[in-house]
């Protein structure tokens, strides 16, 4: 069966390919148009812009990953239905619908974040019974998974900002442009991670032990530079990233340890376009060897958004047994953390 996925949900158009034989999915095509450029001169996504460029770029995004497959029309496809963007997930989901229509083939809507945990599978294999740490522009999650054909259950989430978001706001604050993770990755490079003690939020003994919080934090950061300003002493932008980066990956992956620990299982793996970030990555599998569990992380390209993702999941979805989504189905900015619906 040759399943195609498509996702729209914020600033990337993405068509992915894959071929799934009852047990496995093998890419064939990932295809992906990024309008973050675009966005870079208002320090964010704006959702009327990304809703053009999803509108601009599907056809050609289509037509790529098509000849990238050598496929004329796949069996099945899948689509983000949320959540995300209202105007971004439209033009998706409008798309997938219209290609269903003429290729008479099966449509079946997914949610976002599953794609996320799915993709990991490309490069890993068959998912175990695990916990997946989501961390990404728009989401914090903790993910308990007992299979990818059944729903999955949330164990935390963000209480505020997400943990990207906190990333972009603090680059923005610091002046080093958009998108925030990557440049303060690059300047955390040369800092120090103890130079600075900022918050870690939602940690106290009474906290609720798998949620987050980074306002705060992204806060704090902002004090502590109006602070330095006020004094006239310099602000070591290095440092101040160093020790922001790593208050936010030291609560991450405590949580994220904390969460295997009490699902009782043994792998750990992580999603998102966040956790590209090397601090995240490097912290994680310290943690996780220390505590004999193993960490799945799939290539920085398969974490941020892709048409992948959502082929892979549906792939899974349809395994399970899953009857096709009607042409009706709506779409779900705010979709609650589920694999699929009907």
């Amino acid at each position: 069966m040759i399943v195609m996925g498509i996702e729209s949900s914020c600033d990337e158009t993405g068509v992915g390919v894959v071929s799934w034989d009852g047990e496995k999915a093998t890419l064939l095509a990932d295809e992906v148009a990024s309008s973050v450029d675009e966005h870079a001169r208002y320090g964010g996504v704006v959702p009327e812009v990304a809703s053009r460029a999803h509108l601009q770029a599907m056809v050609p995004t289509m037509t790529r990953a098509r000849e990238a497959a050598g496929i004329d029309r796949p069996d099945a496809i899948a689509v983000t239905i949320g959540p995300g963007l209202a105007g971004a997930l439209l033009v998706g989901v409008a798309a997938a619908k219209a290609y269903a229509l003429a290729w008479d083939v099966p449509l079946f809507a997914v949610n976002h974040l599953g794609g996320h945990v799915a993709v990991d599978t490309l490069e890993h294999g068959p998912m175990p019974e695990s916990v997946a740490l989501l961390v990404s522009g728009g989401h914090t999650h903790l993910l308990g998974i007992d299979s990818l054909a059944r729903p999955l259950h949330e164990m935390g989430t963000t209480v505020d900002d997400a943990a990207g978001e906190a990333f972009d706001k603090v680059a923005r604050l610091l002046d080093l442009g958009y998108p925030g993770g990557p440049a303060l990755d690059a300047a955390a490079r040369d800092g120090d991670p103890t130079a600075i003690k900022f918050p870690r939020g939602l940690t106290g003994p009474r906290d609720a032990p798998y949620d987050f919080s980074f306002s705060g934090l992204k806060t704090a950061v902002a004090r502590f530079v109006e602070g330095e300003v006020r004094a006239g002493r310099p602000v070591s932008i290095p440092d101040v990233a160093a020790s922001f980066q790593e208050a936010v990956a030291d609560v991450l992956t405590a949580k994220a340890i904390r969460a295997c620990r009490a699902r009782d299982v043994s792998t750990l793996v992580l999603g998102g376009g966040a956790t590209a970030n090397s601090r995240i990555r490097s912290l994680a599998e310290e943690r996780t060897t220390a505590t004999g569990i193993d960490l799945r992380v799939p290539k920085p390209r398969l974490c941020t958004d892709n048409g992948v993702m959502v082929a892979t999941l549906g792939a899974h979805v349809i395994g399970g047994g899953a009857q096709p989504s009607p042409l009706t189905v709506a779409t779900d900015p705010g979709m609650s953390v589920q694999i699929s619906k009907l």
